[in-house]
């Protein structure tokens, strides 16, 4: 009696056992959880998805509304970015109710000519900061490989000769720009105009 039996072994059949005949044991595989569990995990998934795509669109430079007090970053090619940080400090580091940051991008010539793969890749790095929203760069300086990077993330550029002007530029767009809605956006708008 102490035999063990695998799939397809041969054991005595219930109802033969007193004829001592044998009958075949078959081990069915379970078809998982039942219809309502099956439901159950598909909307929890669901709902965790949802949640997931809401905090990665939340990030402050797309995201609707800025929160009061948050940091914000404005990227800056290099020629400019002395006088964008010197007026960024008679700011405060300030726009609004917003902390503004600013990040030097590094030099995007060589020997006089324009490195349009560094111009591309400054504009990618600003993109996927969630917190950029503006890039300020000289004009003429591989905007036209820079631009239509930063139209796909809505980042406006400001083109101008000087840091100065083109963060005093920001900074009053940022004072006008509304609450509601992309920041981008309406640093766009503003700047547009």
């Amino acid at each position: 009696m102490g035999r063990r039996v695998g799939e397809g072994g041969r054991v005595p059949h219930p109802d033969k056992c007193r004829s001592n005949e044998t009958g075949t044991l078959s081990i069915r595989q379970s078809e998982g959880p039942s219809a309502p569990l099956r439901w159950l995990a598909k909307a929890a998934i669901s709902v965790t998805l949802a949640a997931l795509l809401a905090a990665a669109s939340a990030g402050c430079g797309g995201a609707e509304g800025v929160a009061k007090g948050a940091s914000v970053t404005a990227y800056v090619v290099a020629p400019l970015c002395g006088d964008a940080e010197r007026a960024l400090e008679r700011a405060g580091g300030r726009a609004g109710d917003l902390r503004l940051e600013a990040v030097c991008l590094s030099g995007v010539e060589s020997n006089g000519r324009v490195k349009l793969a560094t111009v591309g890749s400054d504009a990618r790095r600003a993109t996927e900061d969630s917190t950029a929203i503006a890039f300020l760069e000289a004009p003429g300086r591989g905007n036209e490989s820079s631009e239509p990077i930063l139209e796909s993330a809505e980042i406006p550029s400001i083109h101008s000769p000087s840091g100065a002007a083109a963060m005093t530029r920001l900074l009053k767009a940022i004072d006008r720009a509304g609450s509601s809605g992309s920041l981008r956006s309406e640093l766009s708008d503003q700047l547009n105009r």
